[in-house]
C-alpha cells in the first residue's frame, strides 16, 4: 500500500507541477504578447516622430536654400549694377577726354594701332 500512496502522491505532485508550469507558460505568453504590443506602439511613435523631424528638417533646409538663393541674387544684382556704373563712368571719362583733346586722342589711337600691328607681325 505504501507504493500505491507514493504513486498517488507522485501523480498529484506531477499534476500540480504540470498545472503550475502551464499557468506560468500562459503568463509568459501574455507577457510576450503585451511586450510585442508595446514595442509596436513604440516603433509607431518613433516612426511618426522621425517623419515629423525629417519634414521639419526638409522645410528648414529648403528655407535656408531659398534664403541663400535670394541673398546670392541680391548680391549678383548689386555687382551687376556696380559693373554697369563703372562702365558708364569709364565711358563718360573717355568721351570727355576725347572732346577735350581730340588730336591727342587720334595720335594715341594711331600709336596704339601701330604697336599692336608690330606685335602682331612677330
Amino acid at each position: 500500500m505504501a507504493s500505491d500512496d507514493e504513486e498517488a502522491m507522485k501523480n498529484l505532485t506531477d499534476k500540480a507541477t504540470y498545472d503550475r508550469l502551464e499557468k506560468d507558460l500562459s503568463a509568459v505568453k501574455n507577457d510576450i504578447s503585451a511586450l510585442a504590443d508595446q514595442v509596436s506602439d513604440a516603433l509607431g511613435t518613433f516612426t511618426g516622430s522621425a517623419k515629423k523631424q525629417a519634414r521639419r528638417g526638409y522645410r528648414q533646409a529648403r528655407a535656408n536654400v531659398d534664403s541663400v538663393l535670394s541673398d546670392v541674387s541680391e548680391r549678383g544684382n548689386a555687382a551687376l549694377d556696380a559693373a554697369q556704373n563703372a562702365v558708364s563712368s569709364i565711358e563718360d571719362t573717355l568721351e570727355e577726354a576725347i572732346q577735350q583733346r581730340p588730336l591727342a586722342t587720334v595720335g594715341l589711337a594711331i600709336g596704339l594701332g601701330f604697336l599692336i600691328g608690330v606685335t602682331w607681325r612677330r
